[in-house]
């Protein structure tokens, strides 16, 4: 270091003589990095290197352009030495010339102005050192010791070394030793043995279980029912596992916009850890506005208004209503949704809750048109993070016409669904599986009177392609997804019209119309039938930060046999435009029927929020 502001003082000193430049003018410079052959070293000297990252956003004069490098080769050197070289060398020059030439100063203040001067940054990197003795002092426990996982002869690199000590203070606390401290890791170099000995300090502390558990920030919702839904309890040993699990679930639960379980710094009085569990509590009242479109069936347009904790217990109600099919090319007349959810958590135990919904519809769609009002309710319980299942009871008075043929419909159902979802995003999944299985019994009670069961099963699979290139999350993913549906107990025209299936449409087989494949009337509208399948498969490709691109093929039949796979095959295919948002992708599809139905468009175009499936 003295020899540095040794060369500096004598280069300020002969610059000052000089009067062919300014030592205060900007200098440019090109820099040029020479590969050392280890690609990881190569990329942390490029990404720590200011004389790249510096070189157009911050101009500086010859005198701070050698500061620079030489504050460059000091990081560099530290590279080297995290990667376990630690007799490396690094040379830099400038315009041929090592940093310390004395008359390198005065060189630069002469150049010309605005000619930029060759930067060159070599590094030797010499013999990989390795870990020798390896010490951890303290009253460990064997167990904690292991979890070290360091190893004589292993190579010296310093990211092994710290993620060492981590794994030693987390064994240590996953172990109930809350207090645990563990030092960073003090290194003694042995040059002739091309070794490094590793001494860490370690003070695990007393086990200790939790004491008070105390709440902070909570304004509107009660704290007796936060006490209850946390999955923390006095007496139970501290564990840090358990208690990131307990903030999620808290954060998940929808009143709060933030969570934070922080221990005590010291034990009580009865040795045990005091806990603070200290909330957000987000605005209780939140808007959403939705809209999507589609060539077939036209445009919706929808607004919900949410209270997601109405009495104080994480209650929410949901009214919503929406516009549909609006300026669609069929010539159907424009319908309306409206409907109000109440959803109470934790009913009798806790991951149990019970919903209460009713709305009112009025839609024209190609197989009918239909006025109804429906309300019922559902319970639905957690099984575990993955796995759902719901029961029901659900009752719906209709008017629907079909072929100019009007009649009422009363119909009592009781669904049961088994939902299970490994995914991380629910408009824009990347890796997992979406699974569902639901049996519906209906009774209807008249035109005519029927006892039938409709099942359904359907999956989504999505695989990460870029997670085998070490791509970021989700920039390639193939989806792929299935659903089989059958009725028993009624053919299809026993069942109301709205209880059948169809398929086509950007639900299911896009290209087609919606609801277009399957059997027919004589006058070419859709009929529906008893039994359905249909699949898809699509590759997404994302590009840049904001956009993307996706190729699909799409395929489904209806039947009347009651049972799946038996009927024509209607496949479509196509592309589609995505641009990511905060909230999702914006989609935009455009797919074409390959074997195109007689009087069927020509292509489909579907616009909307959120991935196709």
């Amino acid at each position: 270091m003295r020899a540095g502001a040794v060369c500096v003082l004598s280069g300020l000193i002969g610059a000052s003589s000089w009067r062919g430049g300014n030592a205060a003018d900007p200098q440019p410079y090109d820099v040029t990095i020479t590969p050392t052959g280890n690609a990881d070293i190569d990329q942390a000297v490029t990404s720590s290197a200011t004389l790249v990252s510096l070189r157009d956003s911050a101009a500086v004069g010859p005198f701070a352009l050698l500061a620079r490098a030489r504050a460059d080769a000091a990081r560099f050197e530290t590279v080297l030495e995290s990667y376990g070289y630690y007799d490396g060398r690094v040379r830099i020059t400038i315009a041929g010339r090592p940093l310390n030439d004395p008359e390198l100063p005065a060189l630069l203040v002469a150049t010309a102005d605005g000619t930029p001067v060759p930067v060159a940054v070599s590094l030797t990197p010499g013999k990989l050192f390795h870990l020798g003795q390896i010490d951890i002092q303290g009253d460990v426990p064997p167990k904690a010791r292991a979890a070290l996982g360091l190893t004589t002869g292993a190579p010296a690199l310093a990211a092994d070394v710290l993620a060492g000590r981590d794994r030693l203070l987390a064994e240590l606390r996953a172990t109930g030793h809350a207090l645990a401290r563990v030092s960073e890791p003090q290194a003694m170099l042995h040059p002739p043995s091309e070794a490094l000995d590793i001494t860490i300090e370690a003070d695990p502390g007393p086990q200790v279980s939790l004491g008070a558990i105390s709440f902070s920030g909570l304004k509107r919702t009660h704290e007796a029912f936060v006490r209850n839904r946390l999955l923390l309890h006095p007496g139970e040993q501290y564990d840090p596992v358990a208690i990131e699990a307990a903030r999620r679930d808290l954060a998940g639960l929808g009143p709060f916009s933030s969570v934070r379980i922080d221990p005590s710094a010291t034990l009580d009085p009865a040795g045990h850890l005091p806990m603070q569990v200290a909330v957000t509590e987000r605005a209780p009242r939140t808007v959403n506005f939705a809209a999507a479109y589609s060539t077939d069936i036209g445009g919706n347009i929808s607004a919900s208004w949410m209270h997601r904790n109405l009495f104080g217990d994480a209650e929410r109600l949901t009214l919503s209503g929406s516009a549909t099919e609006l300026g669609n090319t069929e010539g159907l007349a424009p319908g309306y949704r409206v409907s109000a959810d109440l959803t109470l958590p934790d009913w009798r135990r806790r991951d149990e809750s019970i919903s209460f919904n009713a709305m009112a519809v009025n839609e024209t769609l190609n197989a009918y048109a239909r006025t109804a009002v429906l309300g019922g309710m559902t319970v639905e319980r957690k099984l575990n993070p993955r796995l759902t299942a719901s029961v029901g009871l659900q009752a719906s008075q209709s008017y629907i016409v079909q072929q100019n043929d009007g009649h009422n419909y009363t119909l009592l159902q009781t669904p049961m669904i088994l939902r299970y979802d490994t995914t991380q995003a629910s408009l824009d999944p990347w890796s997992g599986v979406r699974a569902a299985l639901t049996v519906t019994p209906a009774q209807s009670m008249n035109n005519p009177v029927a006892t039938f069961v409709i099942s359904q099963a359907s999956a989504s699979v999505y695989v990460d392609l870029g997670a085998e290139l070490n791509a970021a999350p989700g920039r390639t993913v193939l989806a792929a997804r299935g659903l089989v549906g059958a009725v028993q107990g009624a053919s299809t025209m026993d069942l109301p019209p709205d209880q059948r299936f169809y398929a086509g449409g950007g639900g299911s087989v896009r290209g087609f119309r919606f609801q277009s494949i399957g059997p027919q009337f004589a006058d070419g509208t859709p009929q529906g039938g008893n039994a359905v399948d249909t699949g898809s498969i699509e590759l997404r490709q994302r590009i840049g930060e904001s956009y993307g691109a996706v190729a699909f093929v799409d395929a489904g039949q209806v039947g009347t046999t009651g049972v799946p796979f038996v009927g024509n095959v209607s496949v479509g295919t196509g592309v589609g435009a995505r641009y990511y948002t905060s909230f999702g992708p914006i989609r935009l599809d455009v797919a074409v029927p390959v074997n195109r139905l007689p009087g069927g468009d020509a292509f489909e175009l579907y616009l909307g929020i959120g991935q196709s499936f």
